[in-house]
């Protein structure tokens, strides 16, 4: 699921590495203590080398969330902006790539030095056409609708994206630009879409550059017809 599908550029490759040799130099003395105690047995010692024994070695992103009260913080609201709208566009094109994310809270997406905000925590991946995406069904009575817990059944593989607007931006403003671009997350009806879409075997087109540096297509000018003899 992680490594064979089209993952349209929005998720972050890792790297598998065995017996990586690195001078021992190149090490901070605290931590090589800390590789000591922590992950003794992957570790050796060659005269000047240390060498890993099982490495994972990813793309260095900045966290989302870190990134986005970053730009808050600087009152950078441009940048805000486009990283909201980049984060919710990366959810959209990994869907109508198949693929359903499952956890999409910030701090599990990067932003590259490329600035695109890629998603990196794989833990509740699954593939979009095996989900269950349903509307939260209304309240029978008004100890439901204060109830602490869900009054609805919900089954192994069903998600409700009404549920997304309380985790997905929780800081008010970032909240705000964010649902100009990508409140359609919030209805089923935009991940049924998407899952008919897989279904068919359609791919969507995705381009792994921003929109204003495309080239323009102008279409061209129909051609003469040939005059008769």
């Amino acid at each position: 699921m992680v490594k064979l599908p089209d993952r349209v550029s929005r998720m972050a490759d890792t790297l598998e590495y065995s017996r990586v040799a690195l001078p021992v130099e190149r090490f901070d003395a605290e931590l090589v203590d800390e590789l000591k105690c922590e992950c003794a047995s992957l570790i050796e010692f060659d005269r000047d080398e240390l060498i890993i024994g099982h490495v994972y070695i990813e793309r260095r992103m900045q966290p989302l969330n870190l990134y986005v009260e970053e730009c808050r913080r600087s009152g950078d609201e441009e940048a805000l902006r486009w990283a909201l709208r980049d984060y919710g566009q990366a959810i959209k094109e990994l869907a109508g790539a198949g693929i359903f994310p499952g956890d999409m809270l910030l701090k599990n997406f990067g932003v590259t030095r490329h600035d695109r905000v890629v998603f990196y925590d794989y833990d509740e991946i699954q593939p979009i056409t095996d989900v269950h995406f349903l509307r939260i069904p209304a309240a029978r009575s008004y100890e439901e609708e204060l109830s602490a817990e869900p009054y609805w059944r919900v089954g192994e593989h069903d998600v409700f994206p009404e549920q997304f607007d309380h985790f997905l931006v929780s800081e008010p403003r970032a909240r705000e630009l964010f649902y100009e671009y990508h409140r359609d997350l919030l209805d089923p009806a935009f991940w049924r879409a998407k899952q008919d879409i897989v279904r068919s075997g359609e791919q969507e087109d995705v381009f792994p550059y921003p929109e204003e540096i495309r080239f323009s297509r102008t279409p061209r000018a129909a051609p003469r017809a040939a005059a008769s003899p």
